[in-house]
């Protein structure tokens, strides 16, 4: 995975920025379009053992409902939630966060 990490632009840019961004307690919305990217990301997270919270579209009802609760308390040790553009825009309170990283937008004008 640091290959990968080395490799890519962004993620280089996101290994740089987190770290800062965990230590000054911020919490941080990670958005893509594709799932597979949030699965690349997803291990990114586990290997730099970030705590973190998913939504895709794949994530249903009471179980979105409890990764938005856990991330949203204000005792969570969760500091990145990752998102797909399709499944976490809509009717989702997440005012937690304090910083949002569009990893790769949606170039559909629809």
């Amino acid at each position: 995975l640091q290959a990968l990490v080395r490799s890519a632009g962004k993620l280089v840019l996101l290994d740089k920025l987190l770290p800062r961004l965990r230590a000054g307690g911020h919490k941080v919305l990670v958005f893509s379009q594709m799932v597979r990217c949030l699965d690349i990301l997803e291990d990114y997270l586990i290997q730099k053992r970030y705590p973190y919270e998913r939504i895709d579209g794949r994530v249903r009802g009471n179980l979105r409902q409890a990764a938005i609760d856990r991330f949203s308390r204000p005792d969570s040790d969760r500091f990145v939630f990752l998102l797909c553009t399709r499944a976490g825009g809509l009717g989702i309170n997440l005012t937690a966060a304090d910083t949002c990283i569009i990893f790769d937008s949606d170039w559909n004008p629809r």
